[in-house]
């Protein structure tokens, strides 16, 4: 997706699908260049990315497991072709910056926004700044418990098998019960099942992080069933050692990703 604006109230979309780098990247470049001027570009993309500005790499879609995409220079051909500076992050940090200026992070000290699709993957907030070290948080690919009795899908991620992601995101519902979460009824074993894997993803994360908030988005989310099983299971896993932090949907829905674009294209200091 492709906006301008900045903000919520100010925003004109376009949505395309992701094929391949050149044919998107061009895409890009046409819709804000019928939109110019414009004085700088945020890109909140998949990842994993190298986000550091002083890396010869920076602005580099990594080992990301959409193999076109690896060692594509996207922040680069983007800002050459317009000419405008360009802020780089994750799309789950960018969607953590979104609701933390516009939506259900507002006035939060520390949180966590994850994004349950097709993929997992997670973006951290701590004293008001987005959490970065080496790289940037992959939290969709810690390793978890998987009790291979009661589960013994082997998982599908293309590095690890069986961590979070490859457990529980959307490719792994359809590939271990031979159909789209979207096509699963309520009630389904699935659903028991997929809240136990986030709960133990929220608890490795709340013991590290000690968010006050996690607010969980994308398309498996929508599952309204989810987010009472998972509450429940966090709480019971955490056994009173520490408090559950808020577990909530994003109140910026789809547009999250988008809006954090902005929020980092916003940030930068332009002339």
């Amino acid at each position: 997706m492709c906006a301008v604006g900045n903000g919520p109230g100010d925003l004109e979309a376009a949505e395309f699908p992701t094929t391949q780098p050149a044919e998107t990247i061009a895409r890009a470049v046409q819709f804000f260049r019928a939109r110019a001027p414009v004085a700088a570009v945020g890109i909140a993309s998949f990842g994993p990315i190298d986000p550091d500005p002083k890396s010869p790499t920076f602005g580099y879609i990594t080992s990301t497991p959409k193999r076109d995409w690896r060692n594509c220079d996207l922040a680069g051909a983007v800002g050459q072709a317009l000419g405008v500076p360009v802020a780089f992050d994750t799309d789950v940090n960018g969607a953590a910056l979104a609701e933390y200026r516009w939506g259900a992070a507002r006035g939060l000290g520390s949180f966590i926004y994850v994004t349950v699709g097709t993929g997992i993957g997670g973006g951290a907030m701590l004293d008001g700044r987005l959490v970065h070290g080496r790289l940037h948080p992959e939290m969709g690919h810690v390793r978890i418990p998987h009790d291979r009795v009661r589960d013994p899908f082997p998982g599908n991620c293309p590095y690890h098998g069986d961590c979070l992601e490859g457990l529980a995101a959307g490719p792994a519902i359809e590939a271990r019960w031979g159909q789209p979460g979207g096509l699963l009824p309520d009630g389904h074993a699935a659903w028991d099942l997929e809240a136990e894997y986030l709960a133990l993803g929220i608890v490795s994360w709340t013991c590290t992080l000690a968010p006050e908030r996690v607010i969980l988005g994308g398309g498996i989310m929508q599952r309204q069933e989810l987010f009472p099983k998972i509450r429940a299971r966090v709480a019971e896993l955490l056994s009173g050692y520490m408090e559950p932090p808020d577990l909530v949907p994003p109140e910026l829905g789809p547009r999250a990703g988008v809006l954090g674009a902005i929020a980092l294209a916003n940030d930068l200091p332009v002339k």
